[in-house]
């Protein structure tokens, strides 16, 4: 088992930054992967970023490249989402996962990849 708690989330003006953290705790050891996805009101849950156990590997979608960055402190075990100049669209629940199993670079970016999730956190951006 994993555990993951989320944090950091918070009511912001647009262009405003964030740092989000998760810190896991129980089998860590387990885990091969961890992301962020975020999931606003009326729509499916979306991959924001991923990074490998080892946090030599990461990747972030599109829609934040340039804006948000994912890093890993292994000392504390915890997950960070760095999001900056943040948009109105950027309002969500922001989910950490944990991912136990190895699995191809497209299947990365699904939900159904990951066994372990935090609870969310909420970041409301005002325009």
């Amino acid at each position: 088992q994993v555990q993951l708690v989320e944090s950091g989330g918070g009511l912001v003006q647009a262009g405003d930054s964030l740092r989000l953290s998760c810190a896991a705790s129980g089998r860590t050891s387990s885990t091969y992967g961890m992301a962020w996805f975020r999931q606003a009101p009326g729509k499916e849950r979306e991959f924001v970023a991923r990074l490998s156990w080892s946090g030599t590997s990461t990747y972030v979608a599109d829609f934040v490249k340039g804006r948000f960055t994912i890093s890993r402190d292994n000392a504390k075990n915890t997950l960070y989402l760095q999001m900056n100049s943040l948009k109105s669209e950027d309002t969500a629940v922001y989910y950490c996962a944990a991912r136990t199993r190895a699995t191809t670079v497209q299947l990365m970016i699904r939900p159904a990849s990951y066994a372990y999730w935090g609870q969310g956190t909420q970041v409301t951006v005002s325009s």
